[in-house]
């Protein structure tokens, strides 16, 4: 048989392709390209991904499948293609798509993704019947993950179930030619959401127009919540000081910044630095918060919005909602061309959720608990299944660190090492998250948050039970932190006990580091620096600056630690950086400046005397209090409003002034550990903050640096981890990295999961598929 009649002797493939390929336009896409390549079959969504029957010459199958692994979707990401030979079905005419088919759940679930630049050209056309239709969206952009209740993805396992299709939107949802077949929000204004305005008290306003009766009220000062994708925003004009000023009263945020968004990324220019790289984050799909360097002109622009900080959060619109209101602003223009123009407004957006509590999603609840926060509520009918609040991320080194995962990001899936069975990991208390395995897929939940209310607890239990629900996944094991008054650990022991299964206790550092070795595949001993603020240490104390040996089998071992310093007032010296000063010089020998140093503070005198006598003064070995103890020396922040407030300032003075050399005498090493009590004393003869902070930082990467080489010569380590919520600060970072690797070693830091406590699940969830079999 010659080489033409063996392309052309019919064949047929039974298909599977996973990863993220539902609610992303796979079928509608298959069936095109089926139809192009002249090839019969038919395709489906099942709970596995897709799995399509493929028939044809060889030659148009080979082209079919090529195609098929190559020109996905934009959305899409696939992460196999399995192919079998299956018997010919010689009657079978034409390429069909199938209803969806059920079977244990093994597909990705799709994150958000904001609204496609086709569906703004419709959104800004007079002629179009969707026209200033703030529900716009296709198979290419809009809500997913927040809207799903279940998978396969379908509408009626969306809250879109209750919105029945007018005739021309079922067309188009049945056209597999169209952008919109099978995008499961699909709707206009005559079948879909609506809005409605609202005031403070939850009763409907009589406007003509909903979207220029909103900006209205945001130009005139008032502070709007706003009801988006995984949540309720808060929204007021960020030029206007009063504004800002009433809106940090009301939720009680005195000092910690805010977020703005801007149209356009000509708009955030003029607001921040973008690096290279910055400018894709900015707009990517999932359209995160991002942190990037203020303007010297930014403070006078926004007076309130980010005092004292270096840098800005900022993001661009990701709903159409969102976009219609920068277009009434700016008088309701044609085309896109206004997206990049000047003059727009500046809007503070910041999460609805008062006192700390969890996000608001819900119509009547947003009435009842932003009660004072918000003068009136732009509404929508259209439920929110899955809080989920924005991502926050930074670029260190050209790459992306996410901060916070959340819309846009939640649930993508990490890969992991290798497959076992599945683990529900429950987090640390602050900034919590959960993770669920399956197979060798890490599934880190959206940020929950900081576990000291009630309502947080409840919205942790019922991000447990959803992430379950819509992996179809029944744990064979629960870990948690080792700390024993952690609602997220009550949590596990609970759930292990009902569904008498393993529990595994991790060790609060270690799951930093683990968190690492997992999303890099790093199986095998190695080296980890874990440079936080305070964990529960295996021996009761609170850790923060840990040397591990990790032994690549779900173990550690503690090689050294940061010489620790007292925390008089116990978790209160946490929040006064002035306190840790007056440990700094305690451990100095110098106890009776202590009153004279701070004499604004009437109560330095006590604590000298608790300090003296060690009256509830636990010794911790935490970076973070160290570098408290550094703000405090230099009268960088008496008082911190927010966590990690003085060493943010600490970094911003530091990137502000430059970099200087690092002095050489400023760190002692012995077997224990590393001594910073010389940089200490050091700057307390330091009379400019901002030299005093560069030389701070230089000093702490230089000493971090000498520690790990020497540790990693000896135990003849080439590999090195670090994580940890210090890991945050790039000047530290930066400088550490760079004399690492400069010593022949490989550095490895968190990068998909937050450095912070946001990523604990994901190395509890490591640990355990080690430690358990």
């Amino acid at each position: 048989m010659n080489a033409v009649s063996r392309h052309s002797v019919p064949k047929r493939l039974a298909v599977r392709v996973c990863g993220r390929v539902q609610g992303v336009g796979f079928r509608p896409f298959v069936k095109c390209l089926a139809d192009s390549c002249n090839v019969s079959g038919w395709v489906r969504n099942d709970a596995g991904g897709v799995s399509l029957e493929v028939q044809g010459g060889g030659s148009q199958l080979a082209r079919f499948m090529v195609a098929l692994r190559e020109q996905a979707p934009p959305l899409a990401r696939i992460e196999a293609v399995v192919e079998n030979p299956c018997p010919l079905q010689p009657r079978e005419r034409g390429f069909r798509i199938r209803p969806s088919s059920g079977g244990a759940v093994a597909t990705e679930i799709t994150p958000d993704a904001a609204v496609c630049d086709a569906c703004l050209e419709e959104l800004f056309d007079p002629a179009d019947r969707r026209y200033r239709y703030p529900f716009i969206n296709c198979t290419h952009c809009g809500p997913r993950y927040t809207l799903t209740s279940g998978l396969p993805y379908d509408r009626v396992r969306t809250s879109m179930a209750k919105f029945p299709q007018c005739p021309r939107c079922l067309a188009e949802y049945e056209d597999a030619g169209d952008r919109r077949y099978h995008a499961q929000p699909n709707a206009c204004p005559e079948c879909g959401p609506s809005l409605q305005l609202l005031d403070g008290d939850g009763h409907p306003l009589p406007v003509g127009d909903v979207l220029a009766a909103t900006v209205d009220r945001l130009t005139s000062g008032q502070i709007l919540a706003i009801k988006g994708l995984g949540g309720f925003h808060l929204l007021c004009d960020a030029g206007n000081p009063e504004a800002v000023a009433r809106l940090r009263t009301r939720k009680r945020r005195s000092e910690k910044p805010f977020a703005v968004m801007v149209p356009g990324i000509e708009a955030a220019e003029r607001l921040v630095r973008l690096a290279p790289g910055e400018r894709h984050l900015l707009a990517g799909v999932d359209r995160p918060i991002l942190l990037a360097g203020k303007r010297p002109t930014v403070d006078r622009q926004l007076p309130g919005v980010a005092p004292g900080m270096p840098w800005l959060g900022v993001m661009l619109p990701y709903t159409p909602l969102h976009y219609l209101l920068f277009h009434e602003a700016a008088g309701r223009p044609m085309g896109l061309a206004w997206l990049s123009g000047t003059g727009q407004p500046v809007w503070v957006c910041t999460s609805a959720n008062p006192g700390g509590e969890p996000l608001v999603t819900d119509n009547q609840d947003a009435v009842r608990r932003l009660s004072g926060l918000a003068d009136a509520l732009l509404v929508h009918d259209r439920d929110i299944l899955v809080r989920c609040d924005d991502s926050v991320v930074r670029q260190a080194e050209g790459r992306a660190v996410y901060l916070r995962r959340g819309r846009g990001v939640t649930p993508s899936p990490i890969r992991l090492p290798r497959g076992g069975p599945p683990v529900l990991a429950t987090g640390g208390h602050l900034k919590n998250t959960v993770c669920l395995t399956r197979g060798d897929q890490a599934y880190i939940s959206q940020h929950v948050g900081d576990l000291d209310n009630a309502a947080t607890c409840r919205a942790l239990d019922d991000t447990v039970a959803h992430l379950q629900r819509v992996l179809a996944v029944r744990p064979d094991c629960v870990a948690c932190d080792r700390h024993p008054d952690f609602y997220s650990s009550a949590l596990a022991a609970r759930l292990a006990a009902e569904w008498a299964i393993p529990l595994v206790r991790v060790q609060h550092h270690h799951a930093h580091l683990a968190a690492v070795q997992a999303e890099h595949g790093l199986e095998g001993p190695m080296l980890g620096a874990a440079l936080d603020g305070v964990g529960f240490g295996d021996n009761g104390e609170p850790w923060g600056g840990e040397l591990l040996a990790l032994d690549g089998r779900g173990g550690f071992r503690r090689l050294g630690f940061l010489r620790p310093l007292p925390l008089p007032g116990g978790d209160r010296a946490a929040r006064e950086p002035w306190r840790m000063a007056a440990a700094a010089l305690h451990e100095l020998g110098w106890g009776e400046r202590i009153p004279a140093w701070f004499p604004e503070h009437p109560r330095a005198q006590g604590l000298a005397g608790m300090l003296a006598t060690g009256t509830r003064c636990p010794r911790t070995s935490s970076l973070g209090r160290l570098f408290d103890a550094a703000a405090g020396l230099l009268k960088v922040k008496a008082v911190s409003r927010f966590e990690g407030q003085a060493a943010m300032l600490l970094e911003g003075l530091a990137a502000e002034h430059g970099a200087v050399p690092a002095w050489e005498g400023g760190w002692t090493l012995d077997q224990e550990g590393l001594d910073f009590r010389p940089l200490l004393a050091e700057l307390t003869r330091s009379s400019e903050r901002g030299f005093g902070a560069a030389l701070f930082h230089a000093t702490l990467a230089a000493g971090l640096a000498d520690w790990l080489c020497r540790a990693a010569e000896k135990a003849g380590q080439k590999r090195v981890a670090i994580a940890g919520g210090c890991c945050a600060n790039q000047v530290m970072m930066r400088d550490l990295c760079m004399r690492l690797e400069h010593a022949g070693l490989s550095v490895y830091q968190a990068r998909q999961a937050p450095p912070n406590d946001a990523g604990l699940s994901l190395g509890q969830a490591w640990v355990a598929l080690q430690t358990v079999r």
